[in-house]
């Protein structure tokens, strides 16, 4: 019963973040919405409202090391294995320019997330709502730096690539239930995966944070996985380096955020390496920097070296303390 609630919350977290996102992409550009819009705001909240809901529920159900475990290792899976693996299909030229903003706000988000961890910032709201403010501006100072230029700039053109590879291209009265039924199935699926990840915590004696890394975190990551090997394969691969970044930073300053601005939690520090979790969440940002933003390219040879990143992360932290 366990594996099948993993199993099936994991099922629901995958479709129901695709339909979401795709259902919502499509109807936003059958109303008008503009594509600059879309890339910048919507596809960031649809690809980490797995993550949203999951750890929402994880500290509902008193397992906050889950929440903490997700964002943490979601982050680092989004570089290391999301990003990994669509270089290695093709490679990832990258505009420095276009991405400078977002690759900023990244950075910011990596600090934010080791120094709110190591200093358990999390226990208080007010914490939670100056997090969640700091999002709404990066998103409004984002989308007016966009418009100011005339909608024609790197990063504006970047957001519309998004839109377009996003869009589901279904009429609007399959695009509804699609975008309702795609929320339903990731409030079902976190929940499944939550209580079977909680369960098999206490079976096997690893901690709920590396549980939160690893199963829940990988599970909450497919939808940012599906998203950048469809852009891989379209031959749009900076789409994939741009969602990455927004995503990391939709994680921090948007989900726990609002998680801690709703239920204000403790982190638990005894259950957390530094060295290992802040180190690998710090190096995988490091990295990430030194290829796509000193050669203009991530090479199939660097994804590899991502993908080989992650592998080593994961071995040391299942064969590390529980």
């Amino acid at each position: 019963m366990m594996w099948l609630m993993i199993i099936g919350g994991l099922v629901g977290l995958i479709l129901g973040g695709e339909f979401l996102v795709r259902g919502s992409v499509a109807l936003a550009r059958r109303i008008g919405v503009s594509d600059l819009f879309i890339g910048a705001v919507l596809v960031g909240f649809g690809t980490s409202a797995p993550e949203l809901v999951a750890s929402l529920n994880a500290v509902s159900a008193d397992s906050p090391g889950i929440a903490v475990g997700n964002v943490l290792g979601s982050n680092i899976a989004n570089i290391l294995l999301v990003l990994g693996t669509a270089a290695v299909i093709y490679p990832i030229a990258t505009n420095p320019k276009a991405l400078a903003r977002d690759g900023i706000f990244a950075i910011a988000a990596t600090l934010a997330l080791a120094a709110l961890i190591y200093f358990n910032g999390f226990a208080s709201r007010l914490t939670g709502v100056a997090l969640f403010l700091t999002l709404v501006g990066i998103i409004i100072y984002s989308f007016y730096s966009d418009r100011k230029q005339g909608g024609h700039s790197d990063t504006a053109e970047l957001h519309r690539d998004e839109a377009e590879i996003m869009d589901a291209h279904v009429p609007l009265l399959l695009a509804i239930p699609m975008a309702i039924g795609g929320l339903l199935g990731i409030v079902l699926g976190a929940k499944f995966l939550i209580d079977g990840s909680v369960q098999l915590a206490r079976m096997v004696g690893l901690s709920e944070t590396v549980i939160g890394i690893t199963i829940i975190a990988i599970g909450t990551s497919l939808p940012e996985l599906v998203t950048c090997v469809m852009a891989a394969l379209k031959k749009k691969p900076d789409v994939a380096l741009g969602n990455v970044l927004g995503s990391n930073t939709f994680n921090v300053f948007g989900i726990l955020g609002i998680t801690s601005g709703i239920m204000p939690f403790n982190v638990p520090l005894d259950q957390i390496s530094v060295s290992r979790d802040l180190g690998g969440l710090i190096l995988s940002m490091f990295f990430l920097v030194l290829f796509a933003f000193t050669g203009r390219k991530l090479a199939r040879w660097e994804g590899g070296v991502l993908l080989l990143g992650y592998c080593v992360y994961i071995y040391l932290l299942l064969m590390g303390p529980a």
